[in-house]
This record gives structure tokens, C-alpha cells and sequence, in this order.
């Protein structure tokens, strides 16, 4: 019988509290996170992830994460849905591209692009070195191996002593290499003396033989 009329009285009590401030009692549900706070988190997990390497790009409305983008695989792809997948969001909409030529990212076009410049800036570099190697012409041309063959040729056809002559010219490393048959000593003496004179030769190797034309 005691036990009853406690009963009664916590029920009596209750229903004694005021409408307005039963309503006022604190409520146990749990805010939802705001959407740039979602937003914000899932971009933290992609770029603590192997798909920071990738230029993706994250917004969240009203709970539900949408991902735009391109990244290299469908398996990157998936991983991308399940990082986006975080307590407050709905939903994820994966709008990302598979291309398996996929530009890796801000960063990784900057580094490609400074890694390329500095390939062709040091390709350019020992381009130079090797033109100064080689020298230029008073003309302003580059002295290469082909460049002296050519002059020696060009000087040897204007000759007359060498007018009936049959002369091999190779140059190797600015070295000339005189072949052939000439008509008389004189005429290779002449051969060697206007080879000489070509500029950028170093040295001039005479194995020509003297006799008619082959």
C-alpha cells in the first residue's frame, strides 16, 4: 500500500511540471556536423591518403558529399567514396573520372613541370657547352666534324691542281683524314695545305697516293 502511494505521488509530481518547461529540458540527439566542417574532415582524410597525389575536389550540401575530379584507377575511385565516408554524411556522389593519364595533382603538375624545365634547361646548358666545344666560324656557324668535311671538299673542287684528282675527305673529332689519288706531288701538297687551312682543323692526316685517277 506504501509502495502504491509512492508511485502515485512521482506520476503527480511529473504531470505537475509546466508544459513549457518539460520542453525546455535538454534533448539528448546530437547536432549534425555543419557541411563545411564535413567538408573539411573528408578533404583531411584524402590528402592524408595515397590520393593526395591527385587534384580532387570536395563539397558537401546538405550532408551529402559530392567529389569531382579525375584520378588514375577504379580502385582509387572506391577508395575516394570510402574516405569521403564520414559520420554526418548522408550519402557520397562520386563524379570522379578514371583516366589512366591523369594529371597527379596540383603539386605533381608543378613538380613534373620544374622537373621538365630544369631537364630542358640542362639539355640547353650542354647543348651550349658543346657548341663552345666545338667553336664557331667566323661566319657565326658551328665548327662540327660535318661542317669542316664540307669547307675541306668545297676547297679542294675549286683547285686546279687538283682538277683530275679523286680525293676522299672524313673528319673525326676535327681531325681530317685526306683518301684518294692525286696527279703529282705538288697537287698533294696542295690538297694537305688547303685542308690545313679550313678552320676549327686540328690536324690533317695525308694518306694519298700519287697516280691516274682511280
Amino acid at each position: 500500500m506504501k509502495a502504491a502511494f509512492g508511485s502515485v505521488l512521482v506520476v503527480a509530481a511529473l504531470v505537475a511540471i509546466p508544459a513549457p518547461m518539460r520542453a525546455a529540458m535538454p534533448q539528448t540527439t546530437a547536432a549534425k556536423p555543419a557541411d563545411n566542417t564535413l567538408d573539411e574532415r573528408i578533404e583531411k582524410r584524402l590528402n592524408g591518403s595515397s590520393l593526395k597525389r591527385y587534384d580532387i575536389d570536395v563539397k558537401v550540401d546538405a550532408g551529402v558529399a559530392w567529389l569531382t575530379g579525375t584520378v588514375a584507377s577504379e580502385a582509387d575511385r572506391r577508395k575516394a567514396t570510402q574516405l569521403a565516408t564520414v559520420p554526418g554524411i548522408a550519402r557520397v556522389e562520386n563524379q570522379l573520372v578514371v583516366d589512366l593519364s591523369a594529371t597527379r595533382g596540383t603539386t605533381g603538375t608543378l613538380k613534373s613541370k620544374t622537373r621538365e624545365g630544369a631537364e630542358k634547361t640542362k639539355e640547353g646548358a650542354e647543348t651550349v657547352a658543346d657548341k663552345t666545344k666545338e667553336g664557331l666560324s667566323k661566319t657565326g656557324e658551328v665548327i662540327t666534324d660535318g661542317w669542316i668535311t664540307t669547307r675541306v671538299h668545297s676547297k679542294l673542287v675549286g683547285e686546279d691542281l687538283l682538277k683530275d684528282s679523286d680525293i676522299n675527305v672524313d673528319t673525326n673529332d676535327h681531325v681530317v683524314t685526306l683518301h684518294g689519288t692525286v696527279m703529282s706531288a705538288a697537287a698533294r701538297a696542295r690538297a694537305v695545305e688547303q685542308a690545313k687551312e679550313v678552320e676549327g682543323v686540328n690536324r690533317v692526316i695525308d694518306q694519298l697516293t700519287i697516280g691516274p685517277k682511280k
